[in-house]
Order: C-alpha cells, then sequence, then structure tokens
C-alpha cells in the first residue's frame, strides 16, 4: 500500500533509482533519452478493438496495447476539450487550474505545461493537429504560447468525407522528424480532430462498409433505432481515420529504426461526442482509452492493467520518462503520480492497491445558460460504483432548452430525443436533457450506463455518505474553491467565445450557435 504524500512530494518522487536502472544506454557522457509520441484523440470513447469493441476497427491502438500496457481503468476528471487537455499539461485537476478549469477560457501563465518544459531542455517539440483549446493561451506579456509545441500543419489531403479535417497528420510527422536534430531527443504530439464532429450522415454505411447490425449494443439512454445507429457507426467511422494515421506513423518510426527507442501514449481528452456524454459526467463520459508501448522500459509487454489513472498521472509521467525532475521544470505543484512503477512492472491486474479510485467533475463546459453559468458537479469514481454531487441541481445540466441545448453537441441522435421529447417527455428525454437531483449514485457492476440512480435509496444511505465524505476530504486537500465555499469563481471567469449568449439569444440579436441544429431550441 502506497503511503499518501503532499502533491510536491508526490512530483519531486518521479524518478526513482531503480527506474533510473532501466534507462537506456548512455552516449556522449549522458543517458539517452526516449522519444515521445502522444497520440491523443478528440471525443474518443472507450471503444477499441483492444476492450473488445467490434464495430470500431483500431488495429494500431491495439497492437499499441498488445506490445505495450492497456489500461482498463484510465478517466479524464473532465470530460470537455479545453479543461480536460489543461489537466493533461498541468498534473492539476480542474478545480486547481483556475480559469482553465472551464471550457473556452484563458490559460492561466502561471501554469507551465510539459510541452513547454521538454522545449526548455533541448528537446524538439512539435505539435500537429489539436492541441489545446478552444481558448487563448499567452504569456505574462501577453505574447501566445506554444503550449503544445511548434505546429507542424502544412501538409493536407483530401479526407475521407467533408466533414473532416484535411490534416494530413501523418505526413506532418513526417516533417517533424525530418527536422529533428541528429542525436537530440524529440517529442511529438499528435492532436487528431476525429472523432469530433461534425460527421456526414451515413459516411459509417456509406464509405466505411459499416452495417448498422455491426453494432451490438445501443446504450439505454438513447432510442435504439436506425438514425442513433447511423450516428454510431459515423462516430466509428471517424475513430478509424484518427487510428489509420497512426498506423502510418508506427511505420514512419519503423522505417527509421526508432520505434523501440520511442515511448508512444494513446488516449483521447473524453468520451463520444453524444448526448448525456461529452460534457457531462458519467461513465462513458470519462472513462477513456489509454495505452502506452515502450519495449526499453517494459519488462513484460502486453499486459492489461486495472489500477486507476487520470489526466493529472501524464505529466508527471512524461517528465520521469525523460528524466527531467519536477523540480527542475518550473511547473506548479502536480496532483497526479508517474505511471512508471506500472509501466515497468511485470504484473497484471491490480498493480499499486492505492490506485483504487478517481475524482471527476464539471464546471462550465459551454454558454447558453443564464449569466454563463455553469453546471458543477464533483464525482468518485470506484471499481464498482460512481458518486456525483451536483452542486447547482436547479440548472439545466446539458444548458437551457430555451438555447437549444448548448452544453451538448449538435447531433443527428440529439435532435431526435428533442423532437420525441416535445410529444412526450420520456425516458430517453429525461436521462439526456432533463434536470438532475443533488445527488446521483449508480451501480457500475450492474448499470454501465447509469441510468438509474440509487442515491435516494435506503439500502444505499451509508455508501452515499462515505463516498460524499471521501470525495470532499480529497477535494478539500486539493483546495477545491467549491469546498472552500468560493465555488461562483468558475462563473465569473470570462468565456473566451460566446460570453452573454443567453442574454442576447433572448433580446433577439443574432448570435452564433453553429454547434447545434437550429431546430434544437425549444419554444
Amino acid at each position: 500500500m502506497l503511503m499518501l504524500r503532499t502533491l510536491m512530494g508526490l512530483c519531486l518522487s518521479i524518478l526513482p533509482l531503480a527506474a533510473m536502472a532501466q534507462a537506456p544506454t548512455k552516449t556522449a557522457g549522458k543517458p539517452a533519452r526516449p522519444n515521445i509520441l502522444f497520440a491523443i484523440a478528440d471525443d474518443w470513447g472507450l471503444h477499441a478493438g483492444a476492450y473488445g469493441t467490434t464495430w470500431v476497427k483500431t488495429p494500431t491502438f491495439d497492437r499499441i496495447a498488445r506490445e505495450g500496457v492497456l489500461f482498463n481503468q484510465a478517466y479524464t476528471p473532465m470530460a470537455k476539450c479545453a479543461p480536460s487537455r489543461a489537466i493533461v499539461l498541468t498534473g492539476r485537476h480542474l478545480w486547481q487550474n483556475e480559469e482553465a478549469g472551464n471550457h473556452m477560457a484563458h490559460f492561466p501563465s502561471k501554469f507551465k505545461s510539459w510541452p513547454e518544459v521538454l522545449t526548455e531542455q533541448g528537446w524538439h517539440m512539435g505539435i500537429t493537429g489539436k492541441g489545446w483549446g478552444p481558448g487563448i493561451a499567452v504569456d505574462s506579456q501577453g505574447k501566445p504560447r506554444q503550449i503544445t509545441g511548434r505546429p507542424f500543419n502544412d501538409r493536407k489531403a483530401a479526407p475521407p468525407t467533408k466533414a473532416m479535417a484535411n490534416n494530413d497528420y501523418a505526413g506532418n510527422f513526417v516533417d517533424f522528424l525530418d527536422a529533428a536534430p541528429a542525436g537530440e531527443p524529440w517529442c511529438f504530439w499528435y492532436g487528431s480532430q476525429e472523432p469530433h464532429r461534425a460527421y456526414e450522415f451515413k459516411s459509417g454505411v456509406n464509405h466505411g462498409g459499416k452495417q448498422l447490425s455491426d453494432i451490438d449494443r445501443v446504450p439505454n439512454y438513447w432510442p435504439d433505432n436506425e438514425t442513433v445507429r447511423h450516428d454510431m457507426l459515423d462516430y466509428a467511422y471517424e475513430v478509424e481515420q484518427m487510428d489509420s494515421h497512426l498506423a502510418r506513423m508506427v511505420a514512419e518510426l519503423e522505417r527509421r529504426q526508432q520505434l523501440d527507442n520511442t515511448i508512444i501514449i494513446v488516449t483521447s481528452d473524453h468520451g463520444m461526442p453524444f448526448p448525456r456524454v461529452k460534457g457531462y459526467a458519467y461513465h462513458d463520459s470519462n472513462h477513456i482509452p489509454f495505452a502506452i508501448r515502450w519495449p526499453k522500459g517494459m519488462k513484460v509487454t502486453g499486459r492489461v492493467v486495472d489500477d486507476f489513472l487520470d489526466f493529472t498521472d501524464i505529466a508527471p509521467t512524461i517528465l520521469d520518462l525523460a528524466q527531467i525532475q519536477w523540480a527542475d521544470s518550473g511547473m506548479q505543484p502536480c496532483t497526479g503520480q508517474s505511471l512508471r512503477e506500472i509501466i515497468s512492472s511485470d504484473k497484471s491486474g491490480q498493480v499499486i492497491a492505492a490506485r483504487d479510485h478517481v475524482l471527476i467533475g464539471k464546471e462550465r463546459t459551454d454558454v447558453g445558460r443564464p449569466h454563463d453559468q455553469g453546471y458543477p458537479i464533483r464525482g468518485i469514481v470506484t471499481a464498482t460504483h460512481l458518486f456525483l454531487k451536483n452542486y447547482e441541481p436547479t440548472r439545466w445540466p446539458a444548458g437551457n432548452p430555451e438555447t437549444g441545448y448548448l452544453d451538448t453537441d449538435g447531433s443527428p441522435t440529439k435532435s431526435l430525443i428533442i423532437d420525441r421529447g416535445r410529444q412526450d417527455r420520456d425516458d430517453n428525454w429525461r436521462l439526456n436533457l432533463g434536470m438532475r437531483p443533488g445527488k446521483e449514485l449508480y451501480d457500475l457492476t450492474t448499470d454501465r450506463d447509469c441510468a438509474f440512480n440509487l442515491a435516494d435509496s435506503m439500502s444505499q444511505a451509508t455508501r452515499v455518505t462515505q463516498l460524499e465524505q471521501r470525495m470532499e476530504q480529497k477535494l478539500r486537500e486539493q483546495n477545491d474553491p467549491r469546498m472552500l465555499g468560493q465555488g461562483k469563481l468558475f462563473d465569473e471567469y470570462i468565456p473566451t467565445n460566446g460570453a452573454g449568449f443567453y442574454e442576447k439569444y433572448m433580446r433577439g440579436e443574432k448570435v452564433n450557435a453553429g454547434w447545434v441544429s437550429p431546430t434544437d431550441f425549444e419554444k
């Protein structure tokens, strides 16, 4: 059992002597540092062959898992793009990242990112596609920051559908490698914009050769019909586009004989862009794919691990594997811990007993509520249960109906649920768009869809109390403003885009809501 340590102690301890013994051979009088390929998809849920999904083909991710370590219990603490990625970059929870805990936010200049650290330490650091955002990241003098590295986006290619990005991610990776100084380590951020919406409707069937019957199960919080199944297959086709570019990158590393000295980390910023998933705090929202391949640093490959990890662990892991002490990084104290002990272990299943839970939550994940208010949640996930506390249950969790439920991306699935809900506020409408109680509890062993709230059950009263107390004690230790009576700070941070949307719309002004369908607005 690991002993609890202070935040700074955790970060200072990420380079144990035993791990140093596993470092690559020395060259030019110093240890050779491994290269790093960090691949993060945009809105990819836990759908991969390695996790047993049959209707999404991910041969490259499956290979990374097969030749490395696959994590069954990986989570983002925040299921929305910008705040989730801020956690990746800082090693700090959303409630510790000030404005960057919101979506469409300013990234505080005092929070340095690990790509900036690698750049300072002489690494060739680059990115293609999506890094951190949407939002604004400038330094203390107002100069734009390369918070995820130098962009390599010049190469374009005709995508399989018009809805996909025309970024030739793998081609840009080649340009990045060509520009890398000989003998120096590099780190590349592959930020696939897929499977973020929009999608070309029926592209999964028309271009991907898929069939509606390929889907073995539709989550019980959505209707099971052709519209929803097509939407899911279109999502699957875009995930496969992401995986295909990763395959080309791996092949390029093999061609250059750099694969075995490259750490490859593959994940996603949060779950799929569908109602009750992206922007929410349920199991499908925060549970994400995660695999690491690093032959030179692993005793046994092909392992499947059940230890819980979250995105606060990425920054300390990368700096650890890059042989950079946290104390030398100039970064703020982190919350996470390096995964090196798990990566270098020969065990499967549970490796570190203390990794038995994660904390999750959200603040403002989009505009569309009065006064740009968010929907604050905190939660704790264990192997068997998910507990959520909604701190403002009188607000609409998906965004206000009269402004189109803007906290949920537009989609055929969403529009279908809204249209059916106008006739009858059925279970699908209630689960996806309706109001929430103050507390929610779900048994993940029998209800992975989190459709049956047990929080009011007398038989679960003790469990609810224990989980709430455990969660809030940890949040107080992390100085969460919401635990200190300062939760209003998150509502007071001004959005970098769409500020005052609700008030402008209600006054009849023209406002942009391009990420939802015009038919989603309720009268």
